[in-house]
């Protein structure tokens, strides 16, 4: 599914002009994204939750030259599925 894709669903399940249901859509994860920059937590019950996970700065390998570089610690967004819909995907229900 493409972001295109769910403003279309959205627009049709909630009777609303596309435009409508693209502002929708964007302020959702526009939302997320500010927060995730902010290092809060998302949690949404039933779907998952979203959270930074932090890596120390290491040592890593260029694996075309096999050179030795230096990779910066970083913070990468990391989602964790609810019980819900683990749950939903492995019966083949949902939506």
């Amino acid at each position: 599914m493409t972001k295109a894709d769910l403003i279309n669903i959205i627009a049709d399940k909630a009777q609303i002009t596309r435009v409508k249901a693209e502002t929708v859509v964007n302020t959702i994860f526009e939302t997320m994204i500010a927060a995730l920059v902010h290092d809060d937590r998302i949690e949404i019950r039933g779907f998952g939750s979203f959270v930074n996970r932090e890596y120390e700065a290491y040592q890593g390998r260029n694996p075309r030259t096999g050179e030795i570089i230096e990779v910066d610690q970083k913070k990468l967004p990391f989602f964790k599925v609810g019980k819900e819909l683990r749950d939903d995907i492995n019966r083949g229900t949902g939506g």
